[in-house]
């Protein structure tokens, strides 16, 4: 069994701890349901964001296993993990900016962000294995 070390290992220790924070982010959304304190379109956005950082929280701690076991180098790994990072906070980031009034152009542009450097951590880390 291959421990983690370097990057792979700090980024999954922060996607670990930040999983609690997903999970009482549920725990809001339904007491905000239940108050019925959100418009339709806000409950979308909280829904979309809430279902997105779970999801790539899981996906993170996947890769971070594959990063570790590639043939990236220090420098690439360190870059991947923060791609990593920043690209899920991007995309959930961007859905919850949504619930705020007058953010749809930031929140556009941060939701995209993010995808464009998950989409950049995920080339990395298929680079990293496919040259292993």
């Amino acid at each position: 069994m291959t421990l983690l070390s370097g990057p792979a290992q700090l980024f999954t220790v922060i996607a670990l701890v930040s999983l609690p924070t997903v999970m009482y982010g549920g725990y809001a959304l339904l007491g905000l349901l239940r108050k019925r304190k959100l418009t339709d379109q806000q409950r979308s956005f909280f829904r979309a964001g809430h279902a997105h950082a779970g999801v790539l929280l899981v996906l993170a701690l996947i890769s971070l296993q594959l990063l570790a076991q590639g043939d990236l180098g220090e420098a690439a790994r360190w870059i991947a993990c923060f791609l990593l990072l920043f690209g899920i906070l991007g995309q959930a980031g961007g859905l919850f900016l949504n619930l705020l009034p007058g953010r749809g152009g930031l929140a556009h542009g941060v939701t995209t962000g993010g995808a464009v450097f998950l989409a950049a951590a995920m080339l990395m880390t298929a680079w990293g294995i496919a040259v292993a």
